[in-house]
């Protein structure tokens, strides 16, 4: 009798609560749902719409897309060896790490979505870098940007230059002719019909291809624009007629396949444009010498983009531009691709059509019009060669022979900015060098006051200015005919610096799209069937109670779901596993709350006092061992390799939504639904009325 006293005098309270909490589930499923179906939604929304003209429109949700790891999504595994055997032994970690650092800068830039960079070391002290870089179609291209070292050099006037000596130079003349001979003589054979692949294995002089029946891969004029001059107008199969002379040597080329180029994520055609634009900068941003408010700046170009034609675009811009040399160019910005533009102008520049000229476009610079001349799409070529080496006065004197290294190097570099000459507007990258490094650029031009002081990049003379007096204070600046994203370009790779250690590519593994699409299939497949299993158990054994732990379970599959897009968290094969286990170990605490409310009805309690002593007493239960799980979970995160490590973090969310649903969710479903109907017909939860 008092357990019944009991229950009248708390329910009225109780059942509010547990109204307001039901409430709160259903906004959390509504807001689940909306984003793990946001596209669905606002598909649905703009149907709607046109139905009904626009008289009914419902407000559209934010599209969060799930990022997918390299095992769905398709894309490239690359394991790097860092050489550590010149560092010290107590720096090596940092040192390893600051090349990890590099690299991630590197593939950020390159704009891969969602890359994993990590270092691993194994029990014999070797030190590796893993890339994953999901979703990436020009392998090669970002295994270049990976790899690259930017190498900035000071170099000095060499006073030492001679010229070539009589036999320097009749040696040249007899290589050169003997190449010659060797060119003809293979022409001969491939004309006799001979085969191109085994003459190229037999007498190609590129170590690098010859191998591979001189096998190229697929080129692009970027990369290789002497060959692709030559094959470029070819029809597949076509061998060039003779060999073509280049700077470096004989090129003989067939041209084995070509196609349209895929953008990096391959979504599509890559494209580049041809296209001028015309700049109104303000005071705000820094090197602009303009002097107008940015709301002055805006009206003006307004006014410009109401009388701008294709036709008088030139004039205008060479009028009004403030971008340095306009006047000159015209605002010409020759043909570019993805990536070369800061990323407002790029998107405008490509959306637009050819022969027009563009919205009024603002990006960190100012704000632009844009006329686009011309779009084209970008060839690939596959090609096999046959390479000749000749020889000249390089391969004797050297390259670089005008200059002659001084020991200041890019390894002295504090920082590079970009700035705006004062005299020209022009920009260019200033640097600020370190103590060792500002001694010995002051040492430099002390020692070259009225001489030049060239400045290289990866080899090539960027800047050449003359020193006038010494220089302190350990800043100097490079200028030079290039505009303000090439300038930024260059202080971003200058900043990023050389990588602390070198690296080697130790394996390459890629994985398809096609087979990252039939695992996400294979995944939701297994996921719909493990899902089934379980139900068709919870409510064959629990009955009523096992019916709402599986609406229960569908809660907590679209909360885990929006966890997943909002996080991110990125889903490989190995995550998706931890997903579908956490599902079974989601109903885990439903099935030792739903035993031991049994064990309570039976020993004679009502089904409401039954209802909260289960939940009580299987607490402790359910809190150890999730608690364990997670302890597992949180060792896996900090100590494995990303596959294991996607595996424990989608398993501890799985594990902490799975708490919330079973002791909050199943618990006040099991609440608003308990009545005296209930406590006539215990079948319904699985016992037999005594």
């Amino acid at each position: 009798m008092s357990n019944n006293i009991l229950e009248r005098i708390l329910r009225p309270s109780a059942r509010g609560r547990m109204w307001q909490v039901f409430i709160f589930i259903i906004i959390l499923l509504i807001v689940g749902s909306l984003i793990d179906v946001g596209a669905e939604y606002n598909k649905g929304t703009d149907w709607l719409a046109k139905k009904t003209n626009n008289i009914l429109v419902l407000p559209k949700t934010k599209d969060i897309p799930f990022r997918l790891g390299l095992d769905l999504q398709g894309g490239t595994h690359l394991v790097y060896k860092a050489d550590v055997s010149a560092i010290s032994q107590s720096e090596r970690d940092s040192a390893v790490e600051g090349a990890r650092d590099v690299i991630e800068r590197r593939v950020n830039f390159f704009g891969v979505s969602e890359p994993v960079v990590q270092v691993d070391k194994n029990i014999a002290g070797d030190y590796q870098i893993i890339v994953e870089l999901a979703g990436i179609k020009d392998v090669n291209q970002a295994i270049k940007m990976i790899g690259e070292t930017p190498l900035l050099e000071f170099k000095e006037k060499n006073t030492g230059q001679r010229e070539l000596t009589p036999e320097e130079t009749k040696k040249i003349e007899d290589f050169n002719k003997q190449a010659d001979q060797k060119s003809g003589e293979i022409l001969g054979k491939l004309l006799s019909g001979g085969d191109f692949s085994a003459l190229a294995k037999t007498y190609s002089e590129d170590e690098t291809t010859k191998n591979n029946g001189g096998d190229l891969g697929w080129i692009t004029a970027d990369s290789n624009v002497d060959i692709v001059n030559i094959v470029k107008d070819f029809k597949v199969g076509q061998v060039s007629m003779d060999f073509v002379q280049i700077s470096s040597g004989y090129e003989l080329a067939r041209l084995d396949d070509k196609r349209l180029k895929q953008n990096a994520f391959g979504t599509g055609e890559e494209k580049e444009a041809k296209a001028s634009h015309l700049l109104i900068c303000y005071k705000d941003i820094k090197g602009c010498e303009s002097g107008l408010t940015k709301e002055e700046a805006y009206n003006k170009i307004k006014t410009i983009k109401d009388k701008a034609t294709p036709a008088n675009f030139k004039d205008l811009v060479k009028q009004n531009s403030t971008e340095p040399g306009a006047k000159e160019t015209g605002g010409d910005l020759g043909w570019f691709g993805t990536g070369k533009m800061v990323k407002a102008f790029e998107d405008a520049v490509f959306a637009q059509t050819k022969g027009t000229i563009s919205d009024i476009i603002e990006t960190e610079f100012g704000y632009h019009l844009i006329y686009k001349q011309d779009e084209r799409s970008i060839y690939e070529y596959k090609v096999s060669h046959i390479f000749i080496k000749t020889m000249n006065a390089v391969d004797i004197l050297g390259a670089n022979e005008e200059w002659k290294n001084t020991e200041l190097t890019g390894k002295n570099l504090a920082k590079a900015t970009v700035q705006f000459d004062p005299n020209n507007s022009s920009p260019e990258v200033s640097l600020e060098f370190d103590n060792e490094g500002a001694k010995m650029f002051e040492e430099i031009t002390a020692r070259n006051v009225g001489q030049q002081v060239a400045i290289f990049l990866d080899n090539y003379p960027i800047s050449a200015p003359t020193v006038n007096e010494k220089i302190t204070g350990g800043k100097a600046v490079i200028s030079g005919k290039f505009n303000i994203t090439e300038a930024k370009l260059l202080a971003q790779r200058l900043n990023e610096g050389a990588l602390p250690v070198p690296i080697n590519l130790a394996s390459q593994q890629t994985v398809g799209a096609s087979l990252g699409s039939k695992s996400v299939f294979d995944s939701l497949k297994a996921g719909i069937y493990g899902f089934i299993l379980v139900a068709l158990f919870m409510i064959i054994f629990y009955r009523l109670p096992g019916l709402l732990s599986v609406f229960a379970l569908g809660i907590y599959g679209i909360l885990v779901l929006a966890i997943f897009k909002i996080w991110p968290v990125t889903l490989t094969l190995s995550g998706l596993a931890g997903f579908i286990l956490s599902l079974g170990m989601a109903v885990d605490a439903n099935v030792l709350i739903f035993a031991r409310i049994r064990e309570e009805i039976r020993s004679g309690k009502i089904l409401s006092i039954a209802l909260e002593d289960g939940f009580k007493r299987a607490w402790p239960s359910i809190r150890d061992s999730n608690i364990s799980t997670l302890i597992t979970c949180f060792i896996l995160i900090q100590f494995s390799s990303s596959v294991v490590k996607g595996f424990a973090i989608t398993l501890a969310i799985g594990v902490l939504v799975s708490m919330f649903s079973a002791i909050v969710i199943t618990k006040n479903l099991l609440g608003l639904i308990m009545g005296k109907w209930l406590e006539n017909k215990l079948w319904l939860v699985g016992v037999k009325k005594e």
